[in-house]
């Protein structure tokens, strides 16, 4: 074999290892490459207790329970399932009932996903394309150039 043969070998059976290593590993994670699981998904779902989920879906209306410190009770809906999330910190500006929000923390697991409460640690609220910070919002209604149309309400 010429030097030139063992080098290509040599590469080939790298690339070959490396594409390996890559579909082992993507296989691997194949159920955890989400960004988020919806409270219908997550009730089809095995997931071991103590793993660390993101859950979205939209703050059911009505369902928002502030209770006593910064301890907020609230469920997050996909329409066809819903999910209890109990949150103990600070809120961002955006969220709201009927606003998408993801949820992040531990899961605790449980025999129906539907009868448990999610535990959250961080809370994620979503805004549009529109969005607008309040004091810029509130700058242009200020000099009269507020077009409501064109940009989200603070």
């Amino acid at each position: 074999m010429t030097r030139k043969q063992r080098r290509l070998t040599l590469i080939f059976g790298a690339l070959a290892l490396l594409g390996l290593a890559a579909g082992l590993m993507l296989f691997a994670l194949r159920d955890t490459v989400v960004f988020f699981f919806t409270p219908s998904e997550l009730a089809t779902k095995t997931i071991k207790a103590g793993a660390r989920l993101r859950i979205g879906g939209l703050v059911k209306p009505g369902s928002l329970d502030k209770q006593s410190g910064q301890k907020v009770r609230f469920v997050i809906t996909d329409g066809r399932g819903d999910l209890a999330v109990d949150y103990t910190g600070l809120l961002p500006d955006l969220f709201r009932e009927g606003q998408g929000v993801i949820v992040e923390g531990p899961y605790a697991g449980g025999e129906d996903a539907a009868q448990i409460t999610f535990h959250a640690d961080s809370v994620l609220a979503k805004h549009d394309e529109r969005y607008m910070p309040r004091e810029v919002a509130e700058s242009l209604k200020a000099k009269g150039l507020w077009q409501s149309d064109k940009a989200g309400a603070p």
